[in-house]
């Protein structure tokens, strides 16, 4: 099969992403042999070639928003038939036992592990998953627009929430890429409204145009106090701009997996008045699955740019350059 893998982490510039033929993965008990059939582009993956992320393994396919077909199941399945079209997410696998898992809070399990980063992912034309983790997805969304929901959509959902957003209230969202455009969507929705601040004017364009109220610069202050913010830029120095942007009791959710150095917070103008700053991380397969019903009962539908698997490497220096707007999906 075709696939790309981190080889050497390092600016985009340096070509960290490789272009290889491998043998088409088998699947193991409990595993589920996957056809690509489209996979989103996430931030997530560009720091894993960056090295933000420290690599894991040795020459990892990156990619963690796939949609295929099941076309082989390993012994002791039975979740899945062939045939299925499955959605393969950032969290992998967790112990089961420790008190996080029990606690129905598997996204803390010490021992997770994620595709992509400790398993080969979507950047390829098979993907092999554990049946336990894959998702069933709604028959309304069909496998590009599904791709990005299933990391920027499920991660920004759990942020959301995280955020505690209350009924009808003002949000502020923060950049405004693949992740923050489909929860702006969703708060939309359900009734907030939604101020976007982001230093692409191509995106503001974009979020007036799926229902913002207003978009601005991301270091500009919205038009009214906010009631909570999701920051899903990589930038720390938009903690205390966030912070400052927030009514009394305002919560701060921090979306990304990798954040630069936040710098020294101001107690009376940026956290008195019981504000806070909350941190995600990952999901839980229970977040999953109530996201992608939501996201199909309120028809929220990415803007998307399919781009042939042959172009990883382009997708990428495109989204570390802030040439892509809303979400790229890769297509075999």
């Amino acid at each position: 099969m075709r696939a790309w893998i981190v080889e050497t982490p390092g600016p985009i510039a340096s070509a960290p992403l490789r272009a290889v033929e491998r043998p088409r993965p088998r699947p193991g008990p409990g595993e589920v042999l996957v056809q690509v059939r489209a996979c989103g582009v996430c931030r997530t993956d560009l720091h894993l070639a960056e090295g933000d992320l420290a690599p894991r393994r040795p020459g990892t396919v990156p990619g963690h928003e796939v949609v295929g077909e099941v076309v082989e199941l390993g012994s002791g399945t039975g979740r899945f038939a062939r045939g299925d079209r499955v959605g393969i997410a950032w969290l992998r696998g967790t112990c089961g036992r420790c008190r996080w898992c029990r606690a129905g809070k598997e996204n803390l399990c010490p021992d997770a592990v994620f595709t992509g980063w400790d398993a080969d992912g979507g950047y390829a034309e098979y993907a092999v998953v554990p049946e336990a983790f894959a998702y069933r997805l709604p028959d309304a969304l069909d496998d590009v627009t599904a791709a990005p929901l299933l990391c920027a959509g499920i991660v920004g959902y759990r942020a959301l929430k995280r955020a505690g957003l209350p009924p009808g209230g003002r949000l502020g969202i923060y950049g405004y890429g693949a992740s923050a455009h489909i929860v702006a969507q969703v708060a939309t929705a359900q009734g907030a409204t939604v101020h976007v601040l982001t230093r692409s004017a191509e995106a503001q364009e974009l979020a007036l145009e799926l229902g913002a109220a207003s978009a601005g610069p991301a270091d500009a202050q919205p038009p009214e106090p906010l009631d909570a913010a999701v920051l899903f830029a990589p930038a720390g120095e938009l903690v205390p701009v966030a912070m400052r942007a927030l009514d009394r009791g305002g919560v701060l959710s921090v979306a990304g997996i990798h954040l630069s150095d936040v710098p020294r917070l101001n107690y009376a103008e940026e956290l008195f008045l019981e504000k806070e700053i909350r941190s995600v991380t990952a999901n839980t397969r229970a977040d999953g699955e109530e996201f992608l019903r939501l996201a199909a009962a309120l028809e929220i539908r990415p803007h998307t740019t399919p781009r042939p698997l042959a172009e990883a490497d382009a997708v990428l220096s495109d989204l570390a350059g802030d040439r892509v707007t809303g979400a790229a999906v890769l297509v075999p």
